[in-house]
């Protein structure tokens, strides 16, 4: 599973050439961004130099590429710049351009990533948000394009690619990773069909395409300046252009994406979908049971590297939020099968205290080892302070344990913590404790 903290460029890093469909000059360059600051265009050529958020919100229109629009300022064709940000791996960053639309390159993203190589990759001291995929989320057309994000612990993509009449159709399926990017999809250049040629000209479109920057499908004959770069690099290619425009919800995405006949128009349609879910489920998970729905942070596994505790004395399924660097939220599931139920007491279960306690203490153990110079050590209990139990916590209970840490000097901090279930408090404390090397 994903985790780890949000990423920018190192420096600025420009890169000049002819944009795809108005056919002019343009130079684009890339510069940092602090954390959450996202992906935003910048139009460098007019007054005030407008920004605009690379949001599917502000997608205008979809033919044959992505264009968004703030009032009357548009940036056109912005996919394969996304998608070479999303998967090398960039959070957030500023797009300068002094023309309304990217340089093509040679109709591949791999410019950009040597640009973002270019500019160096930077760690920022923030955690990385994900919008986690807990439900199937589908869309189909009348074109029929059928696109479907499924749940996944990793970003995944399988891509059908259907030409006209059922010509060149491809195949391509890859779990995400800068490095898998980098080498299976950035290269796979754009194509279009010979027939589509003339219609797209009389629209005022590709004005800038050649066959350095294309491959052309006459028939049975493929059309390019040199051979072709993967068996199947029309998939390759739809599979680019559907990342960079899923990047347009605005988060970094876990889950498993099938794409049938994909293009811009489903591909937007479905990220605004997908955008419109997340942000329902956000609204309507925390009334029941006060579960952040979608950030994935930390799942079991990860907790299990940080922390040295193990079954029966485990108390957090899972970390579901990090507030800046001192606040943290856990969460523990609670059913009839944990051990201390069975004896505390029988006929009654319910939650020994000092466990609420000990649980506390663990999420806020995931706090103090993430703060510098604090990765390989261990978190001694030394006392609890002002603790009150307020409601039993019983099996069925779905325990939300939050953390902050208040102070910490050398190795001893003190931390703030809570239980809660449904919303409402059921114990508290005030902690102490020790780090020493492991």
């Amino acid at each position: 599973m994903a985790c780890g903290n949000q990423r920018t460029v190192g420096s600025p890093a420009s890169l000049a050439g002819t944009s795809l469909h108005t056919g002019q000059p343009v130079t684009l360059t890339l510069k940092p961004a602090a954390a959450d600051f996202g992906i935003k265009f910048r139009r460098v050529d007019l007054p005030d130099q407008p920004f605009i958020n690379a949001d599917v919100e502000k997608v205008q229109t979809v033919e044959r590429a992505t264009s968004l629009a703030e009032g009357s300022v548009k940036v056109h064709t912005v996919e394969h710049i996304l998608s070479a940000l999303t998967g090398m791996g960039i959070d957030n960053a500023v797009i300068e351009m002094d023309a309304n639309e990217p340089p093509i390159g040679d109709g591949s993203s791999a410019p950009y990533v040597e640009l973002i190589k270019s500019a160096g990759i930077v760690e920022l001291d923030a955690p990385r948000r994900y919008l986690e995929v807990r439900e199937a989320v589908t869309i189909e057309t009348r074109g029929g394009s059928i696109l479907t994000i499924l749940p996944s612990k990793q970003f995944r993509v399988s891509v059908t690619c259907v030409g006209p009449e059922n010509r060149i159709t491809q195949y391509f399926d890859a779990v995400i990773t800068p490095e898998t990017y980098e080498k299976e999809l950035a290269p796979a250049r754009t194509f279009t069909f010979y027939e589509d040629i003339k219609p797209l000209l009389e629209k005022g479109l590709i004005k800038g395409g050649s066959l350095e920057n294309a491959v052309v499908i006459r028939g049975e004959e493929l059309m390019s300046k040199e051979p072709m770069r993967f068996i199947n690099e029309f998939a390759r290619h739809k599979a680019m252009d559907l990342i960079g425009d899923l990047s347009l919800c605005g988060k970094p995405i876990l889950g498993h994406v099938i794409a049938i006949k994909p293009g811009h128009g489903p591909n937007t349609e479905l990220t605004a979908k997908l955008k419109k879910e997340h942000k329902r489920n956000l609204q309507l998970m925390p009334n029941p049971v006060n579960v952040p729905y979608g950030d994935a942070v930390l799942d079991i596994n990860e907790v299990m590297s940080l922390l040295p505790h193990r079954y029966p004395f485990l108390m957090v399924d899972r970390i579901v939020g990090f507030e800046g660097e001192t606040k943290c939220r856990g969460l523990k599931n609670l059913t009839m099968n944990e051990l201390f139920f069975q004896g505390h007491f029988p006929g009654h279960p319910v939650m020994p205290g000092v466990l609420q306690v000990e649980a506390m203490a663990q999420v806020a153990s995931i706090v103090m080892l993430r703060q510098p110079g604090n990765a390989s050590k261990i978190g001694y209990f030394m006392s609890a302070d002002k603790v009150k139990f307020r409601h039993p916590v019983v099996p069925g209970d779905c325990l939300i344990i939050e953390a902050e840490l208040v102070k910490m000097r050398g190795n001893i901090g003190q931390a703030i913590g809570r239980c809660l279930v449904n919303g409402q408090v059921v114990s508290e404390a005030e902690l102490k404790f020790g780090l020493q090397d492991m």
